[in-house]
């Protein structure tokens, strides 16, 4: 659950709306513990249900779409994958006054990574990069557009509307220009026009596990899909230093265009993100600051 709520038609969640869902539509787990699971996400809301089960459920209209894409896609992917995914145990239905689709999952031992504070970042970088490989190397048919898998141009309004807004917020620091130029390059190089591949699309650290520093499991699927393949090379600023952003790259072996695309999209969602959520979500906008920063170093674009 967030710790602030910027949308607009926030359905309000709480642990007796859970226990009140779960009950009526499972009630082989009704006598099973509710506990909060704390957050950064504006999305969706999580419960913890016993020790085993996780209740995801969103929190706006959006949200309500990521529940479906998630139980249709999560059990073909999950076998696919070389770390765990979240397993889908049970379909809710909107009841009780809730008015959206939400689902059981297996519950994924680990712990999100923070920038900055990694025990083993090359492994890390490592281990995305094969995570990422393998999302690639996916072939299911019918496959729905990934979440921000378009065409790079897609975001440059709102991309251009966060860099005007930041330069109103001139305690943020930000180089807008700098942030300006680096999108206008980005804009330049050759669109991406091989086969869609398939993303997670929102390799965020908030949706990553790890154990000993090493990955373990990818969470939130809802933005699947396939689209460019720049699209998941989100990890390499929002979550890895230099060293091991080269190591992430290497793996992969990214070309200079998807690289500089991939660069561009991390950067676009932190500009957007930041003048949203400084105020309001201390996770949200600490990430936006450090892949700003990791971006616009003079060593963001290696």
């Amino acid at each position: 659950m967030s710790t602030g709520q910027l949308h607009s038609g926030v359905h309000p969640v709480d642990d007796g709306l859970v226990r009140r869902l779960v009950a009526r539509r499972f009630p082989q787990w009704s006598g099973l513990a509710v506990r909060r699971v704390v957050s950064g996400g504006t999305v969706n809301a999580m419960y913890r249900l016993g020790g085993a089960m996780v209740v995801r459920l969103p929190l706006v209209a959006g949200g309500a779409g990521d529940v479906v894409r998630e139980r249709e896609w999560l059990p073909r992917l999950g076998s696919l994958l070389p770390v765990g995914v979240p397993g889908v145990l049970g379909s809710g239905e909107p009841e009780d006054g809730y008015p959206w689709p939400w689902s059981v999952y297996r519950w994924l031992e680990g712990e999100i990574p923070e920038a900055g504070a990694l025990s083993a970042p090359e492994g890390l970088a490592v281990d995305l990069a094969g995570f990422v490989a393998a999302m690639r190397r996916v072939t299911l048919p019918g496959a729905p557009a990934a979440h921000r898998g378009g065409p790079l141009s897609s975001l440059d309004t709102e991309t251009r509307r966060a860099i005007e807004e930041l330069r109103g917020i001139p305690e943020e620091g930000i180089d807008c220009d700098a942030a300006a130029a680096v999108w206008e390059e980005a804009l330049r190089v050759p669109a991406w026009d091989g086969p869609p591949a398939w993303l997670h699309a929102d390799l965020m650290p908030g949706n990553v596990l790890v154990e000993d520093g090493r990955l373990t499991a990818v969470i939130d699927f809802g933005c699947a899909g396939v689209g460019d393949p720049a699209c998941d090379l989100f990890p390499a600023w929002n979550l890895l230093p230099g060293g091991a952003r080269e190591v992430f790259r290497q793996a992969l072996g990214v070309d200079d265009a998807t690289w500089s695309r991939g660069r561009a999209r991390t950067l676009s969602q932190a500009l957007i993100a930041l003048p949203s959520y400084r105020t309001t979500n201390r996770a949200m906008a600490g990430n936006a600051r450090h892949v700003i920063r990791a971006v616009l170093d003079p060593q963001g674009s290696r």
